[in-house]
């Protein structure tokens, strides 16, 4: 599996969209899909490797939040509804705190999604 980034490019000099930027955010994909993978997230880790992430798919979009509680290395965060972002957000370590609309969540290390901002379409793929 793979997470993929989609943003329209936008020329600054004639404000048209160009063709969508593609990139691979992480090649090295988990699924937390059951209650319990989902509450333990990345506690307890020390680390994850750079092309990493968790994603946390739920059955609709709601309010949902996230904790770093025993996570000691930041991350970015991103709220999906139907593969668009609602909310990107880097958190810190143990004391980070984030919540957004959401029917998916993807965690990647800190610096993974620095260009992803909202209305991008971020997609995993197999």
């Amino acid at each position: 599996m793979r997470v993929i980034h989609r943003s329209a490019a936008i020329d600054p000099e004639d404000e048209e969209p160009s063709a969508p930027r593609e990139h691979v955010l992480a090649t090295d994909v988990d699924v937390a899909d059951s209650f319990r993978s989902q509450a333990r997230g990345l506690m307890f880790r020390r680390s994850v490797p750079d092309d990493y992430a968790l994603v946390f798919p739920f059955e609709e979009a709601d309010s949902r939040s996230l904790h770093m509680l025993f996570v000691p290395f930041a991350i970015d965060a991103l709220w999906l509804v139907d593969g668009e972002v609602t909310k990107a957000k880097r958190l810190r370590p143990w004391v980070g705190l984030g919540w957004g609309t959401a029917d998916t969540i993807i965690e990647l290390p800190a610096g993974a999604a620095e260009d992803v901002e909202p209305g991008d379409i971020v997609e995993v793929v197999e």
